[in-house]
């Protein structure tokens, strides 16, 4: 295994600090104004690496890093902003206006609370069958936040709704009980946020389980951190552990996000993802498809192409969830589908591994396969990668064409056989 030495502190600038950051690189008042009013309702924190090597700021705040990492006054509602905007001299009156917009922004999209969490073990999700979501209660923050995440009430530190589980012991527990499960993710938050020894000890317990087969762990760590796997302290540890579960005959993939091809330009990125991939891991990437990020097909076939030219697997271009800022970083289905096709007719078949546009809706995963003219007129035509009703999937299915259309539940069905994949599974 080869090492890089050094070490590069992961530190990072909390949201109410960035009005101030805004200011000092010339930006302007006003939109270190916006940035401070919009960081009261949405969480926000950027990585050192991220302020020096991801944004161009001669071009904010259009830059699409900038737009991924800072708030913007159009994220929220303009009654919304004004609300919050008035309150800013009065504490009581402002905890009321913050809590009052985030309760309108849909804080928990697709039945995560309702229907995922296990009742005997709160801090998991499990959705599908054979895989178990485990959030690492030390896991649950990230090196910089994207202004897009679904998971931003993880951060916003109201223990309702948050999920976090006590403990390695716990996970096994609930793991052990349940022998259909063979795919364990653990996410967050980002669980690269903690040291190698606490995630040793989450990792080790679900080896510990014999039917548990695929480790998977999410991290948008090579794109905001990248020293954490290349360079810092723990670095060679992490490297270590990966090394370990592979050798035991465990499938381990690390699920990376990137947003846009900008995040692999750093060399000690391309340094982190050449370790990473050195140690026999799995490397797939996934991002939604984002309005002022990466809503243009010629962003997404450049970033799969570097991918595949790296060794990562083009995994997912998902659809922005129905919460948060959804109204400023959504895309009508029409144009995802549009971006998905546009990119993939670009690549070579290694880059289109990438499954796309799909929506993680409270039924399932469900892609979007674009527009079919029927008998009964235009339709979407979709299928279940996933489901909760596993006899679903793979089966393909109409939505009524309406070019407005952002979610699932913006869908009608075309007509009384579609209708039994909608009204089953919500």
């Amino acid at each position: 295994m080869t090492t890089v030495s050094g070490d590069v502190a992961p530190s990072a600038v909390p949201g109410r600090r960035l009005a101030d950051l805004v200011r000092a690189r010339g930006a302007g008042a006003d939109l270190a104004h916006e940035v401070d009013v919009v960081s009261r309702v949405l969480p926000f924190k950027v990585s050192a690496h991220a302020l020096e090597n991801l944004i161009d700021w001669d071009a904010a705040p259009d830059d699409p890093m900038y737009r991924l990492l800072f708030p913007h006054r159009d994220m929220l509602l303009p009654a919304d902003f004004a609300l919050v905007e008035r309150s800013l001299g009065d504490p009581a009156a402002l905890r009321a206006a913050v809590a009052e917009v985030r309760a309108r922004l849909n804080p928990h999209p697709g039945d995560q609370l309702s229907r995922n969490v296990p009742k005997e073990q709160p801090g998991l999700q499990h959705k599908y069958a054979e895989t178990v979501l485990v959030f690492p209660k030390q896991g649950q923050t990230c090196h910089s936040y994207c202004a897009y995440c679904f998971r931003w009430a993880q951060f916003i530190g109201d223990a309702e709704l948050k999920l976090a589980v006590d403990g390695p012991d716990a996970m096994a527990d609930y793991l052990r009980a349940h022998p259909e499960v063979t795919d364990v993710l653990i996410t967050g938050g980002d669980p690269l946020i903690m040291k190698t020894d606490l995630l040793a000890r989450y990792v080790d317990a679900a080896l510990a389980v014999d039917h548990i087969r695929t480790i998977r762990i999410g991290t948008k760590a090579l794109s905001f951190h990248p020293a954490r796997v290349a360079v810092g302290p723990d670095a060679a540890d992490l490297l270590r552990l990966a090394e370990r579960v592979v050798a035991a005959g465990r499938h381990l993939a690390f699920m990376l996000h990137f947003s846009h091809p900008r995040e692999m330009e750093p060399e000690l990125t391309r340094t982190a993802i050449r370790l990473l991939g050195g140690t026999g891991a799995q490397l797939r990437s996934q991002a939604p498809v984002v309005r002022h990020v990466n809503d243009d097909p010629a962003i997404w076939s450049r970033m799969w192409t570097d991918q595949v030219n790296a060794g990562i697997h083009p995994y997912y271009m998902f659809v922005e969830r129905d919460t948060g800022a959804q109204h400023y970083f959504g895309l009508p289905l029409e144009r995802a589908h549009e971006v998905y096709r546009d990119a993939v007719s670009r690549v070579s078949g290694l880059a289109r591994t990438a499954r796309g546009p799909v929506m993680s809706a409270a039924p399932g995963k469900v892609v979007v396969d674009g527009p079919v003219k029927l008998p009964h007129g235009t339709a979407f035509a979709l299928r279940f990668l996933q489901a909760r009703d596993p006899s679903l999937v793979g089966r393909p299915f109409y939505a009524k064409w309406d070019p407005a259309a952002q979610w699932w539940d913006d869908l009608v069905p075309l007509d009384e056989h579609d209708r039994s994949f909608f009204e089953e599974n919500t």
